[in-house]
């Protein structure tokens, strides 16, 4: 977690909550990654 946090993916999780959340540069890096290895074309 803190590897994400210091990265900027992620709020900071300093507490002992099970969740976080994502920075837009967090999701927007998650959702690039996503269709680069699940979307249309991911066979090759």
């Amino acid at each position: 977690m803190g590897r994400l946090f210091e990265k900027g993916m992620i709020g900071d999780p300093k507490s002992k909550a099970r969740s976080v959340w994502f920075t837009e540069e967090g999701l927007a890096e998650s959702e690039r990654l996503f269709n680069r290895l699940f979307g249309k074309g991911s066979e090759e």
